[in-house]
């Protein structure tokens, strides 16, 4: 028996810009595309929306000549931006949607976990959403009635079990989810950002599971962006970018390459100019910057010491509707460490029109010695505008928080807050 799991060979898959991707075409709509595609290409040119071959282009490779091998047992992490075609592959290996060239050969059962409540449907209860995904995952009735106490208890949904799905928050659909393809006994098990949404009680126990899993022989294809998570879990991992494999190998290796290509990219490519964002675009981000209490320029924020964060925006509206802005500071291995944002600790949302600026003011910078990322979002009425990770990149060096002449070097973690002891000794008399 071989002992490969998943073989990908010259793996790719091309999408239509701006076209529904059509699964059936009449003989008619075949011929009338065949005749409009050139006035249509001709209409582009003399409009200037293209310039040559390349901007009449109306194709993008989201996978291009990908080919690696997963052995049964592995845990094989699978990393990248947004958009480096993470989620694509796994379409691909889950038979969710068909490569354009080359093959994925996936030998075994497999269990995947894509988005939230994947499969289910929202006028079914939970436990008729636990039949359906599982038949969907092609299981027997037999292995999920053998299963279906483990999997309700391990969601955490037990009094809501016969409660339709359309009444479940996220947080329940994503455990009932997790749970329905971890506990059916998949030989392969894919899975994608599960550790995005949940609580860290929730979290844990996603990883613990994912550990068992492994442990039990079987594969898993994990994709995250929290970069602990993968090193924790991992022993091989997959380097994407622009749909092209550019890395495979051991974790460590990896993600190095990966975070420093990252930092590259943030201090390379102006905050207008990416392109890896997300939104409506009726609020854009246009540029950051960093200063000390006094208002000038700083370089690096300093443990302990004001810092403000100005951001340039830009605005599709005059007067647009009120805004909430938020910033999101990570580690280096993208784990979240606190948010500032607007709605909490500003009385009401605010309007903002055209261009301008706005400034988070920090008091005392809670983050010890290190690099950090920011995560750029705005909302109008709760539609998201703009949304950037990874959209900056700075340097903390280390100071005296507390007032104690005394800097925390330590590496039980990233933050600081105030607090402080007192003692009350007994002395035997």
């Amino acid at each position: 028996m071989s002992d490969i799991a998943i073989r990908v060979e010259g793996l790719g898959k091309e999408y239509r810009i701006g076209a529904q991707q059509a699964s059936y075409q009449t003989l008619r709509s075949t011929i009338t595309d065949a005749f409009v595609a050139p006035v249509r290409r001709t209409r582009k040119l003399l409009s200037g929306q293209a310039y040559g071959a390349a901007g009449l282009d109306e194709t993008i490779w989201a996978l291009r000549n990908v080919s690696f091998e997963v052995r049964h047992g592995e845990v094989m992490g699978i990393i990248g931006r947004n958009g480096a075609g993470k989620s694509t592959l796994l379409k691909i290996l889950s038979r969710i949607t068909e490569p354009t060239e080359g093959y994925a050969d996936v030998y075994g059962r497999v269990g995947s976990l894509l988005e939230v409540g994947t499969g289910f449907h929202p006028e079914l209860t939970g436990r008729e959403n636990i039949y359906l995904n599982g038949a969907i995952l092609g299981m027997t009735r037999e292995e999920i009635n053998r299963k279906f106490d483990e999997i309700v208890a391990f969601a955490e949904v037990e009094k809501f079990i016969d409660t339709p799905v359309k009444h479940y928050s996220s947080g329940m659909g994503l455990r009932l989810g997790f749970a329905i393809a971890a506990h059916l006994e998949p030989e392969i098990l894919v899975v994608d950002e599960v550790l995005a949404v949940g609580d860290i009680q929730f979290q844990r126990k996603c990883l613990n599971k994912m550990e068992d899993v492994a442990h039990q022989g079987r594969t898993v294809l994990f994709v995250s962006h929290n970069m602990a998570a993968v090193q924790a879990l991992c022993l091989s991992c997959c380097l994407l970018d622009a749909g092209q494999l550019v890395m495979q190998g051991d974790t460590e290796q990896v993600i190095a390459a990966y975070l420093q290509n990252s930092a590259t990219l943030m201090k390379l490519v102006p905050l207008a100019d990416r392109t890896d964002r997300g939104g409506n675009g009726a609020m854009r981000f246009v540029g950051i910057g960093l200063y000390d209490k006094d208002g000038n320029p700083a370089a690096v924020g300093q443990t302990g010491q004001h810092l403000t964060i100005e951001l340039e925006y830009t605005a599709r509206e005059t007067s647009p509707r009120a805004a909430v802005i938020g910033l999101i500071f990570s580690n280096i291995h993208g784990q979240r460490l606190f948010s500032c944002i607007s709605r909490y600790s500003h009385a009401e949302p605010v309007a903002l029109g055209g261009t301008g600026r706005v400034m988070c003011h920090i008091p005392r910078l809670p983050l010890v010695a290190g690099r950090y990322n920011i995560q750029l979002w705005n909302k109008i009425d709760e539609d998201v505008g703009d949304d950037i990770s990874g959209a900056f990149s700075f340097e903390v060096v280390g100071g005296d928080f507390f007032g104690t002449g005394k800097i925390y070097t330590g590496s039980s973690g990233d933050t600081l807050f105030d607090h402080h002891w007192t003692f009350d000794a007994q002395s035997d008399r």
